[in-house]
């Protein structure tokens, strides 16, 4: 099973402002590939505490996911907290939940999202509505597995073996 830790940056929701739609709908998502979300904060969306949280999480989740601050506000430094602890971004996993949303909306080229490795945890960056989780988590979903294998150290093949004649 693997373990995630849900993290949402969100001022107004840290202080009670906003209820969080984005973090359920991720520990909904999370179950149709039979990982558990142990971990959930809510917090504000301050780089440094994005950051030691970040490096917190990965010494106890398989998976981190984010949810808000991806976009191109002051306040949101979630891609740059994400950066400056990830030791091997995962570049097509963001290219991939870009171009997915491009065929939805050309804003979803706006998003800064980032992906990368830090130590044996794989950190993901989603946008912070719930539509955008839907839609960004659903496109890379059934390739999270996988990358967490690969990040524990499984030695098999990624390609399968081709067909015979």
């Amino acid at each position: 099973m693997i373990t995630v830790a849900v993290l949402t940056m969100s001022d107004k929701g840290s202080r009670g402002e906003r209820e969080d739609l984005s973090g359920p709908e991720i520990t909904e998502m999370m179950g149709k590939i039979n990982a558990e979300v142990k971990y959930n904060e809510i917090m504000p969306d301050e780089k440094e505490l994005i950051k030691q949280k970040l490096i917190f999480y990965s010494t106890k989740a398989d998976l981190i996911i984010t949810t808000g601050g991806t976009g191109l506000s002051p306040r949101d430094v979630t891609p740059d907290a994400t950066l400056e602890v990830i030791d091997r971004q995962v570049p097509g996993i963001a290219e991939a939940m870009r171009a997915g949303g491009m065929s939805k909306t050309n804003r979803a080229m706006l998003s800064r999202t980032v992906a990368g490795v830090r130590g044996n945890t794989l950190i993901v960056n989603l946008p912070g509505s719930p539509k955008a989780v839907r839609e960004g988590l659903g496109i890379i979903l059934d390739i999270i597995p996988h990358a967490v294998e690969k990040i524990k150290g499984d030695a098999s093949d990624c390609a399968p073996a081709p067909e015979g004649p």
